[in-house]
C-alpha cells in the first residue's frame, strides 16, 4: 500500500526537498502541501492523508497547535523542525505526535519516521532521546497515576521505553510481533496513551526504565 503524505512548512524550499525525498520512496506519495498551520488542518481534513509532516514555527497556527487539533483524527502527525527545544518535544509528544524529527536528521530518517508512524511506532531524533528520558525522570517530575498492567504488559512497556521495536520485543520475550501489538493495545487502553510515544513517556515517568542503564 502507498502511504499518502501532506507536508506543512512555511518554507517552500523545505517542502520541495521533503517532496523529492518522499516521492522517491516506492511506498510513499506526497498528496498535498500547506504553508501554515491552519491550511495544514484544512488540507488534512480535505485529503485524508495517512501522515502529516508538520513544522513547529508556522504562521496562523503552530505545529503544536496542529498536533492538538488533529489529536482525534486518524492522521499520524510527525513533527519535523529545526528547533531542538525540550518544551516543544514534550508538548508535541504529550499531545499525540507520532514522532519528532530534526530537519538535519537526513533523508533516511525522514522516510523511516513516516514508516514508523504508519506502523503505529514512533521515531524520535536520536540526539533528543537521551535528554528527553532524563527529563522525564528528573527530580520533582510528577509520577503518572498507577495503572494495573499485567506482568507481560509491564515488560512490553519497559522495552518500548528503552527504544525496542516490536520485532525486538518479540524476540526478547519469545512472543510474536502480533502478540506484542496486542499487549501494546492493552497498555494504551489502560494508560490512555494515544500511541507508542505516549506509552514510552508514561513508562519513563512511571519508573519502568533507567535512562542511565
Amino acid at each position: 500500500m502507498t502511504t499518502r503524505i501532506v507536508i506543512a512548512d512555511d518554507q517552500e524550499m523545505v517542502r520541495h526537498g521533503f517532496r523529492m525525498i518522499l516521492d522517491a520512496q516506492p511506498d510513499m506519495r506526497v498528496v498535498g502541501e500547506a504553508s501554515d498551520g491552519a491550511k495544514a488542518v484544512e488540507t488534512v481534513r480535505s485529503l485524508r492523508p495517512d501522515v502529516l509532516l508538520a513544522d513547529i514555527r508556522m504562521p496562523v497556527k503552530s505545529g503544536l497547535d496542529v498536533v492538538r487539533e488533529l489529536a482525534a483524527d486518524p492522521v499520524k502527525v510527525v513533527v519535523v523542525t529545526t528547533f531542538d527545544i525540550d518544551e516543544y518535544v514534550h508538548s508535541a509528544l504529550r499531545d499525540g505526535a507520532a514522532g519528532f524529527l530534526l530537519k538535519r536528521s537526513g533523508p533516511g530518517l525522514l522516510a523511516e519516521a513516516v514508516r514508523a508512524a504508519v506502523a503505529g511506532d514512533a521515531l524520535i531524533s536520536p540526539s533528543i532521546t537521551v535528554r528527553l528520558l532524563r527529563h522525564l525522570r528528573a527530580p520533582g517530575a510528577a509520577a503518572p497515576p498507577k495503572v494495573a498492567l499485567t506482568e507481560r504488559e509491564t515488560e512490553v512497556a519497559r522495552l518500548v521505553a528503552t527504544g525496542e521495536t516490536n520485532a525486538e520485543i518479540g524476540a526478547r520475550l519469545f512472543i510474536t510481533a502480533g502478540t506484542v501489538k496486542t499487549h501494546l493495545a492493552g497498555i494504551q487502553r489502560k494508560t490512555g496513551a494515544r500511541n507508542r510515544v505516549n506509552i514510552a513517556t508514561w513508562a519513563w515517568q512511571a519508573g519502568l526504565a533507567d535512562p542511565d542503564a
